[in-house]
């Protein structure tokens, strides 16, 4: 067999590229394979390290289309710090939902948003706007920024009254160091889909000046922690400050004077429990919230109900091929179940006489609101493309689901040509139609209350 190559062919190596090459290759690969590449040798180490050349080109690639990269900590951070931080904080991006009761704060949103800033991330709260009409309210939430030192800092807005920082978000972080308007927060991920919000008692007491915001003694700190939040961030992970009250709680259980100790450390937790103007609250994330081809219902709707008033709808396909409906919103739990239905019959136009009685029939909750007049009405069975029976009074019910809260009885769902669908039981006389929250990755009829 004859050699490939010719005489005059010759081989390169990786080694042999300039440099420029070598750092673009190397900008396409991962943080791990980055990680891996550097351990070769001492020099692509150095290679590895080029922060200019190769770490901003990272971010620059990944992100470049949604925030300014260099304005980022006051631009005086390095682009590796950056970097680590904001794959972490990508995942964010997107709806989540408030889970469990209630605490202390009233204020707890149902329903959060979180987008891309010119140099931070915000979250905001979604809410409907009145009675009547479709439009929804995106009031701030929770901030996320990086100081020129590399501290990591998170401010909650109970009131939602911030401005939106016009400029540079160091500077914004040190007006609110001075007018103290916000609340420090901590926020402790618990896996990709699940994090904690809780106030930071301890920020304003390490807060003697407002130097806090400019000092590199937290760096190489956050260096570390965001390693170990990237790398090994599992579901089952406990924030710090429950792990230390554990341990605190046994070890003085076993110790002689255990019960002194144990006293006076709840003391201490209920004077820090009445300081507080946050209880900790924990949000998971709406995973699916548009439709898709194969589940043209799934993702996040809105609609007006029997007594006026907008809704949020997330509906869900299960593992077993069922629908789930929930409303989000509802001040007495995370959510209340609206319809689940394991095997939904689907009937393809056209249509019996009987349903077209049955669809023609009902009355369509609709906006009344003079600046809603113009959307279309689906009054029309010609409007419906597929119909699907549901009956909420299965014998199966979920375990993580429940009864509670489920309307029992024979439904319908009428999906429309347009994308959108509706929904009511035959023991009621209404169509409840529903209409996007988000389309495209962007909040629909939002409202902005700040002036």
């Amino acid at each position: 067999m004859a050699d490939p190559k010719g005489p005059n062919e010759s081989s390169f190596s990786f080694s042999d590229f300039p440099e420029d090459v070598q750092l673009c290759i190397l900008s396409f690969l991962s943080l791990s394979e980055i990680a891996n590449f550097a351990c070769t040798s001492k020099r692509f180490l150095s290679l590895c390290r080029n922060d200019i050349k190769l770490w901003f080109t990272l971010c620059q690639r990944r992100w470049g289309s949604k925030t300014q990269i260099n304005k980022w900590g006051g631009g005086k951070i390095t682009y590796k710090l950056l970097y680590k931080t904001l794959t972490q904080w990508e995942n964010l991006i997107g709806f989540w939902r408030h889970c469990g009761r209630a605490g202390l704060s009233s204020q707890c949103p149902r329903l959060i948003i979180f987008e891309w800033g010119s140099s931070f991330v915000s979250g905001s709260r979604v809410c409907p706007y009145k009675n009547g009409t479709y439009h929804v309210t995106k009031e701030p939430f929770l901030w996320m920024g990086i100081s020129p030192g590399g501290q990591i800092v998170y401010f909650l807005d109970l009131e939602g009254q911030a401005e939106k920082p016009s400029g540079d978000f160091d500077s914004w972080l040190e007006f609110v160091c001075l007018d103290q308007n916000l609340v420090p927060a901590n926020v402790n991920f618990m896996g990709k889909d699940h994090f904690i919000v809780e106030e930071n008692l301890n920020f304003w007491n390490s807060c003697k000046s407002k130097d806090v915001l400019t000092r590199s003694s937290s760096s190489k700190n956050l260096i570390e922690d965001s390693d170990e939040v990237i790398e090994s961030g599992t579901a089952g992970s406990l924030p710090d400050r429950l792990v230390s009250e554990m341990y605190t709680y046994f070890a003085n259980r076993t110790s002689p004077v255990g019960d002194r100790a144990w006293r006076r450390q709840r003391k201490k937790e209920k004077e820090r429990q009445g300081m507080r103007k946050w209880e900790p609250e924990h949000f998971l994330k709406v995973v699916d919230c548009s439709p898709t081809p194969d589940k043209p219902l799934q993702g996040l709707w809105k609609g007006i109900s029997g007594d006026k008033n907008l809704n949020f709808y997330l509906v869900k396909y299960d593992e077993i091929g069922g629908i789930i409906c929930q409303t989000i919103g509802d001040l007495s739990s995370s959510y209340t179940l609206v319809f689940w239905t394991s095997e939904p019959m689907l009937e393809e136009s056209p249509f019996s006489a009987e349903e077209e009685h049955i669809y023609e029939n009902r009355m369509h909750l609709q906006p009344f609101a003079a600046e809603d007049h113009s959307l279309p009405v689906m009054t029309d069975i010609e409007m419906v493309s597929h119909i699907l029976h549901i009956n909420s009074s299965c014998n199966l019910i979920l375990p993580s689901l429940g009864s509670a809260g489920l309307q029992h009885g024979e439904g319908r769902i009428w999906q429309y040509i347009n994308g959108t669908f509706g929904f009511g039981f035959l023991h009621d006389h209404f169509v409840m139609d529903l209409k996007h929250i988000v389309l495209d990755g962007r909040l629909l009829d939002s409202v902005n209350l700040l002036h």
